[in-house]
């Protein structure tokens, strides 16, 4: 068992500055899946939406993400995030983070995105998360009170009420794989931050990296605590279509520069949907698309930004012009091919914008938790700017309630191997995360039914069963435990979604297409303080 003062399970961009802003009050560990250049902070390329320019205002931002939210956001919470902004930015440049700047000037390069009535988005090319984390992890490495753990995976969060301990029901840590070694221990620590980031490999096509399994909002729920509005999913309107690019994200950024969404014959088509067109909010474009594509029995739409010049194309979004040279695709000379994917989770673990949940020691921060702020759809490049600012609040709330000489040390037994064997059904679980996939895919969709939600929960109910007695009869590995997380996260996605009788923001159903009068969250808490294995 390996103890410290606070363990941070996930290392994208909250949890490595939450580790950072922990690190003089105590021992940190810090796990991190695979690699932290793996996580989706890592690979979001727009930027972090902030009020840095003199015609730009706090109350402007407040606005554009309360309407981007669908009548679903805390405007609280909004207000407290959007407020903290230029305070982060500023944080950030002290730790070394660099962004673009206008012709070499004083003033920074300011991009816009759908739905934000200014050009607010600070940017380092068209790599800005990979520059955040590859700074943070650089910090991080100077800190001897971090360490992080590569290739370690939390299985669950242990608490009290799990091991029959007396007292209030809070949580003492979590039970960790390490994936290389196949070994299973347990971290305990005063204090747990789930950060664990989103979920977009439940559906079949998604912007995320693998490691987005849902883990985070998993181990919340079958330690009894309320999730929160996860029928609300972002398909980012532009991945690239291209069989070996299935991931490969192409930033609403080049929308804002002037690329246009047209269809197979060239024809621009977003503004039969609303008058802003291609810098309509993500769920007004992906819906468009998605008619335009289903309509004209076509595969895809195509991206449009041939208006710009090589020179300019090459120097605003450098990663993205070289990635679709490589698949064959001159986007300075030719519309690129592009359809929506899964990209991010508004829904997640009920928490405040200071991280706090419901369970006493268990916080979450970033896209795992819902915090308010985004409501039923994400305004553009905010959700890097919650998850600096809530990781800063969260460690304040985590230092304001901690008291090491009240803690007691309870012991975390040993995880117990039981009558687990080796797997010799590979097969199995290769067939299991296809079919949960292409499930969600299918049926739970940009556009929903209630037959096509109520076959959904049908089949993701079999595959949990046939999931629960893999994990029971062999040895945990990584695959199991992300499976095991898919398959959780679809089927709250799905009862979530069938519960909404109405649509808005992301959540579109053809059965009831017109936003109820009284706006109201979804949530969803099935075992408070119960045990894991009922799960």
């Amino acid at each position: 068992m390996r103890d410290c003062d606070f363990l941070v399970i996930g290392s994208g961009l909250a949890g490595l500055m939450s580790a950072l802003h922990l690190s003089g009050h105590g021992r940190v560990v810090v796990l991190s899946k695979k690699s932290p250049d793996l996580s989706s902070s890592s690979w979001a390329q727009g930027g972090i939406a902030s009020v840095v320019a003199p015609n730009d205002s706090i109350e402007k931002h407040v606005r554009d993400t309360l309407a981007a939210g669908a009548g679903l956001c805390d405007e609280q919470a909004v207000r407290d995030v959007v407020t903290d902004g230029p305070s982060v930015i500023s944080d950030l440049e002290q730790r070394g983070v660099q962004f673009a700047r206008r012709n070499g000037g004083p003033d920074y390069d300011l991009g816009r995105e759908g739905g934000h009535s200014e050009r607010r988005v600070l940017h380092a090319g068209d790599v800005t998360g990979g520059e955040l984390v590859r700074v943070l992890l650089a910090r991080v490495a100077e800190e001897p009170n971090v360490t992080l753990l590569t290739d370690h995976m939390a299985l669950d969060i242990v608490t009290t009420g799990w091991l029959n301990a007396s007292g209030p029901n809070r949580c003492l840590g979590a039970y960790v794989l390490d994936t290389q070694k196949g070994k299973i221990d347990a971290v305990r620590a005063r204090h747990t931050l789930l950060a664990t980031g989103g979920a977009g490999k439940v559906y079949l096509y998604t912007s995320n990296p693998d490691v987005a399994t849902g883990d985070g909002v998993a181990m919340a729920w079958r330690a009894g605590l309320p999730v929160r509005n996860l029928e609300f999913v972002q398909f980012h309107p532009t991945c690239l279509f291209h069989p070996e690019a299935r991931s490969f994200l192409v930033s609403e950024a080049v929308r804002g520069e002037g690329g246009v969404l047209v269809n197979e014959a060239g024809e621009s088509f977003t503004e039969q949907h609303d008058a802003r067109g291609s810098l309509a909010p993500r769920d007004i474009v992906a819906r468009a698309i998605d008619h335009e594509i289903k309509t004209r029995g076509n595969p895809c739409v195509y991206l449009d930004i041939t208006s710009r010049s090589e020179a300019f194309l090459r120097e605003r979004f450098p990663t993205i012009y070289e990635k679709c040279f490589e698949y064959g695709f001159d986007m300075a000379r030719q519309p690129i091919p592009v359809v929506p994917a899964a990209h991010y989770f508004c829904g997640g673990v009920e928490a405040g914008v200071d991280g706090v949940t419901a369970m006493p020691g268990l916080y979450a921060c970033g896209e795992v938790a819902c915090t308010g702020v985004h409501g039923a759809n994400r305004l553009a490049s905010n959700s890097l700017l919650e998850a600096l600012v809530c990781a800063r609040r969260t460690v304040e709330a985590m230092l304001a309630r901690d008291d090491p000489a009240q803690d007691d040390r309870i012991d975390i037994p040993p995880w117990q191997l039981g009558d687990a064997v080796p797997s010799d059904e590979a097969v199995v679980l290769e067939h299991n995360w296809d079919e949960v996939r292409r499930c969600m895919w299918d049926y739970v969709g940009i556009v929903r039914t209630d037959k096509r939600l109520d076959r959904a929960l049908r089949r993701i109910n079999n595959l949990r069963r046939e999931i629960r007695h893999y994990y029971h009869s062999y040895l945990v590995t990584a695959d199991v435990l992300e499976l095991r997380n898919i398959a959780d996260v679809a089927e709250l996605v799905v009862r979530s979604a069938a519960r909404r009788h109405e649509s808005r923001g992301l959540h579109y159903t053809l059965d009831y297409p017109v936003a109820s009068a009284e706006p109201r969250d979804t949530r969803i808490q099935d075992r408070p303080g119960g045990p894991l294995e009922t799960a």
